[in-house]
């Protein structure tokens, strides 16, 4: 996949990732393998996925250079206290049998507990320290990120957040673009939702030869964000790639971004209030 972003400090990402939510196991492993045959170059984990040992196995598996993987994974939010957090970044490196991350973000900020900027710091140190290349953040607000450069002087990278058709977080966007963070998304494709049947898109892929959850994967590369999808199968996990030989119009694009609704999130996982550990 030749398509990339680079990222504000200069790391160069696939414009598309692998996810590995409730990939675990042999099987696991085998599915990763696959994505990195077909041409996935970034894999996404997390501490929480009890999954960073399959990962690890998939690429010493996997024929391609473990220098050309970009490989990520998350601090969950009980461990967001410096030592413990520093503790954990090197706990998933072990889990993995990896030397360093390419990108480690804090998973969730949890507000009610507060901890975030301590465990950003933890992160700011490990990149320092050599076991972590890049570092991010997940499901952080405005006001979580304004914090974060305030306390510590720094801002993330990039900001793994809930985006889809349904819920495509416009204002987020604006001002994750405005301070240079990439923004990736997590459920790109909704979550067992109706997108997927949505007549707007399905008019767009039979136009482009395509299937709705090429359509809406395209429509987020050019909205500049990064998706994670996520497949089984080497046959899906080839068609999520097969994007870039076409093109949306401007106004198949607000089209697309016009599909958004208020109460939009899967979930409603809010992370003004919703934490996880």
């Amino acid at each position: 996949m030749s398509e990339t972003y680079q990222l504000r400090d200069g790391l160069v990402v696939p414009k598309i990732a692998f996810g590995t939510w409730l990939v675990n196991g042999a099987q696991g492993v085998n599915s990763i393998v696959s994505a990195l045959n077909v041409g996935y170059r970034l894999i996404d984990s997390a501490f929480n996925y009890e999954n960073e040992g399959a990962v690890g196995a998939a690429i010493r598996k996997s024929p391609v250079p473990r220098e050309d993987i970009i490989v990520s994974s998350k601090l969950p939010g009980r461990h967001h206290h410096y030592q413990e957090a520093i503790d954990t970044i090197q706990e998933s490196l072990y889990r993995a049998g990896l030397d360093y991350y390419d990108l480690y973000l804090i998973h969730w900020p949890n507000p009610k507990e507060d901890n975030y900027v301590e465990a950003w710091q933890a992160l700011i140190d490990a990149q320092r320290f050599g076991l972590i290349r890049s570092i991010g953040v997940s499901n952080f607000l405005p006001e979580h990120l304004e914090r974060l450069e305030k306390e510590t002087g720094v801002m993330p990278v990039l900001n793994q957040i809930e985006l889809h058709p349904y819920f495509n977080q416009e204002k987020q966007r604006e001002y994750d673009q405005a301070h240079g963070i990439l923004d990736q998304a997590w459920s790109p494709l909704g979550r067992a939702s109706n997108e997927l049947k949505d007549p707007f898109i399905l008019k767009l892929a039979e136009k482009y030869h395509k299937n709705a959850g090429q359509i809406i994967l395209r429509w987020e590369t050019q909205l500049g964000v990064l998706p994670i999808a996520k497949s089984s199968h080497t046959d899906h996990q080839r068609e999520n790639l097969n994007i870039f030989d076409f093109e949306l119009t401007a106004d198949e694009l607000v089209g697309m971004s016009k599909l958004t609704k208020v109460d939009g999130r899967l979930k409603n996982q809010d992370p003004a209030v919703y934490e996880e550990f």
